[in-house]
């Protein structure tokens, strides 16, 4: 890790894989931004320096003077306080991804992490000593504070842990893989709990599914449409030359070379020239969930390598000066919309699949090409009849679960967090 050139690949790699493989370190050049930061954190204390989350309580409590000697203690109790998740855990996958992310994020050396603290979370990952983080609990602004804390409680001895399938507490948890818990120094413990990194996991994962749902769906559909008899004319280059948005062509051009040299498909010579919509507009409803995932992509590669705990540091090189800039890039806004956007696309695969499906299982909707419910003893068996119901019940179930959430804030911390952008629930 360099926290500027993970990928996607790299987190799927290391979210699904066995512990240590791939094995994740730091690279020289981050282990020097990330000491340089700590270093810069010392100096802000040794000067007395004001500093939100350093030298101050957080949230609402920014303006309460921390003492000198209560520094290491508040860092401590921002993760025991904020540790307030409920419902089921993550599963080890997205707890992977949350924590490979997370110290991506402070492998760029703006966080004021020291190295120690960073290889014990990287130690943890490799060595499969997994968090138990409660997925419900974050807002999306500042950060996922409360799954995050979850996450790092286990690096203080505190909280759960998964470890060879048995789940610990987190002090055990390490031992048995031969570590040891840490004690937080200043800026630690904010580091570790203010940021996006559930949201960019989740965001994540279910892009790299919706990009595998996508082109399911589109051979789903190819056999729909040789299972109906139907033609490919719909499909020519000619037409979507002439409506140019690039994830429709792709998507009529995948959707020729799945179909090309078919026996399965009407001769262009039929009278019946044309299709229903749901096997004749493919290209335009599976292009437009292309756009989705591709904006999704877009925003977590961006999402990745970005820098989103508050405050940040900014160190002179030639000079050694230090600023401290209060800011808000915990904000999952951008990452919320994606998600809502790419909710209430894959919602649309299931809507037109769900029609194709019923297509195939009513005889008169199909110009009988297919019997009744696919069985040819109807009455006596009901065939296929009820799985379109369930593919109904699911589509429907799918609506309810595309309500972007990205639209509600509930403001918190005495409203001094007055807008967040529920991503995880997005």
């Amino acid at each position: 890790l360099d926290g500027e050139s993970l990928t996607f690949d790299q987190v799927l790699a290391v979210a699904y894989s066995r512990p240590g493989h791939p094995r994740v370190a730091l690279t020289p050049a981050a282990t020097a931004k990330v000491e340089r930061a700590a270093a810069a954190v010392q100096t802000l204390l040794e000067r007395k320096t004001i500093a939100y989350g350093i030298t101050t309580g957080f949230g609402a409590f920014k303006d309460r003077i921390i003492a000198p000697e209560q520094v290491e203690q508040l860092q401590h109790n921002i993760l025991v306080s904020h540790a307030v998740g409920m419902g089921a855990p993550f599963d080890t996958p997205t707890t992977r991804a949350i924590m490979l992310i997370r110290a991506n994020t402070l492998a760029r050396g703006h966080s004021g992490i020291r190295p120690a603290t960073l290889q014990l979370l990287l130690d943890m990952l490799n060595q499969g000593v997994h968090p138990i983080i409660p997925c419900k609990g974050s807002l999306g602004a500042s950060g996922d504070l409360a799954p995050l804390a979850h996450m790092a409680l286990p690096l203080i001895g505190h909280g759960q842990a998964e470890y060879a399938g048995e789940i610990l507490p987190g002090d055990v948890a390490l031992r048995r893989a031969g570590l040891a818990p840490t004690t937080l120094a200043a800026k630690e413990g904010l580091a570790l709990t203010n940021g996006t990194a559930v949201m960019c996991a989740l965001g994540v994962l279910e892009t790299a599914r919706a990009e595998r749902y996508s082109q399911t769906a589109d051979i789903a559909g190819c056999l729909s449409l040789e299972a109906l008899n139907g033609t490919d004319l719909a499909f020519d280059e000619r037409i979507h030359a002439l409506r140019p948005f690039p994830r429709q062509q792709e998507c009529a051009r995948y959707l020729r070379g799945l179909l090309r040299g078919s026996q399965l498909t009407r001769p262009h010579s039929s009278t019946n020239v044309q299709d229903a919509y749901t096997l004749r507009c493919i290209p335009q409803v599976h292009g437009a969930v292309r756009d989705a995932i591709a904006y999704a992509r877009w925003v977590f590669e961006i999402e990745l390598n970005a820098v989103t705990d508050n405050p940040l540091l900014f160190i002179d090189e030639a000079s050694g000066a230090i600023d401290v800039l209060s800011g808000g890039n915990f904000h999952g806004e951008p990452l919320a919309i994606a998600m809502d956007y790419l909710a209430f696309a894959v919602s649309e695969l299931g809507n037109i699949a769900e029609r194709r499906l019923m297509r195939l299982t009513d005889e008169h909707s199909n110009t009988h090409v297919l019997p009744a419910f696919l069985t040819s003893a109807g009455g006596l068996n009901s065939g296929f009849m009820i799985m379109q119901y369930t593919a109904a019940a699911l589509a429907t179930e799918n609506k309810v679960l595309s309500h972007p959430a990205s639209v509600d804030t509930i403001p918190t911390s005495a409203n001094v967090e007055d807008h967040v952008s529920m991503g995880v629930t997005a």
